[in-house]
């Protein structure tokens, strides 16, 4: 299979570097690279002029098109004619060297796939257990491995509020538990959400549908719309075994206000997304789960040594909260 990696970035030039460095590194390396600059200055211009990489075609886009979702629209319009499948990556990710070819053999396993994601294995410790164990208040325990669960988990157990989907899949009351809960087992796995910033994509998707720029900007939960839109039309899968190591980069992010409000609003809007008119049961369960995971957050002011992000953070999300009875998103 031919592949295109669209590459969007904006002011990383460092990890820019790492995560092509480990493209080199593939066993499989892509027919062609396309990066989709829209930094405010010229040092990842810079950085590829002066470190060759075979392949890669660079486009610094203008103020228009600048935003992820927009970023990622303008790159799919530039794939070449022979490419059959498009990979994006986040520019602060380093891929293990069979990243590829693992997440391209899954298409000739399941042709009937409009999309597969990859695995991050940095994020979370997984132990593995027996078929017969019985999890903790704070486990998660999935397909034969258990980890750990944050407080927020625990405590929407203990009212009754944790997801009855599996991962990668939306409750009717959204606020499930995303393909980060799948463990390293090396198992393909149904889903109806990947995660943009390591997914890949059947180019034939693109005649039917684009990344909604609603998401401006940084782009939180872009990744969800389009995979429930998706999701809708076909079969989506994440393969454990095609693993890659994300590094959350903090440059380029918004402030933690402007993160926060996004927080609220954006999941609202890909709630709705899947769920146009939920009962009264599931707005119900929204708005309290919501405000639960904004008073844990507020309690992040006492007990971590970021004070003014936790509270920034949470202000941010009243905010988006409040902002919903008056100006919901437009879907």
């Amino acid at each position: 299979m031919n592949f295109t990696l669209i590459v969007c970035t904006y002011m990383r030039p460092g990890p820019l570097f790492e995560l092509l460095n480990s493209v080199t590194q593939q066993m499989l390396y892509p027919d062609e690279i396309l990066i989709i600059d829209a930094s405010d200055n010229s040092d990842t211009e810079n950085m590829l002029r002066e470190n060759a990489f075979k392949r890669l075609k660079y486009y610094k886009v203008p103020d228009r098109h600048k935003g992820l979702t927009k970023q990622r629209n303008y790159g799919i319009n530039l794939v070449s004619e022979t490419s059959e499948i498009v990979c994006f990556l986040d520019d602060d990710i380093v891929l293990e060297p069979d990243y590829f070819e693992v997440l391209l053999k899954t298409y000739n396993k399941y042709p009937e796939a409009l999309a597969v994601g990859g695995y991050i294995k940095n994020n979370t410790k997984w132990k593995k257990v027996n078929s017969n164990y019985k999890a903790l208040i704070n486990e998660f325990v999935f397909d034969g491995y258990k980890r750990k669960d944050g407080s927020r988990f625990v405590l929407r157990k203990k009212l009754g509020l944790d997801s009855d989907e599996l991962p990668g899949f939306l409750p009717n009351f959204s606020h499930g538990r995303s393909v980060g809960f799948l463990p390293p087992s090396g198992e393909i796995y149904e889903v109806e959400q990947i995660m943009g910033g390591a997914s890949s994509f059947k180019k034939e998707v693109f005649k039917l549908m684009r990344f909604s720029e609603y998401f401006a900007g940084y782009g939180l939960y872009e990744d969800v719309d389009f995979s429930l839109r998706l999701a809708k039309k076909g079969k989506l899968y994440v393969n454990t075994k095609a693993q890659l190591f994300h590094y959350h980069d903090t440059s380029g992010r918004p402030n933690k206000y402007k993160y926060g409000k996004m927080v609220v609003r954006n999941g609202w809007y890909v709630w709705r997304i899947k769920y146009p008119k939920p009962n009264f049961k599931a707005r119900a369960k929204w708005n309290i789960t919501s405000f639960i995971l904004t008073c844990i957050r507020f309690t992040n002011v006492l007990n971590t040594n970021k004070r003014q992000e936790a509270f920034t953070e949470s202000i941010g999300r009243c905010m988006g909260w409040f902002s919903l009875i008056f100006n919901k998103p437009k879907r």
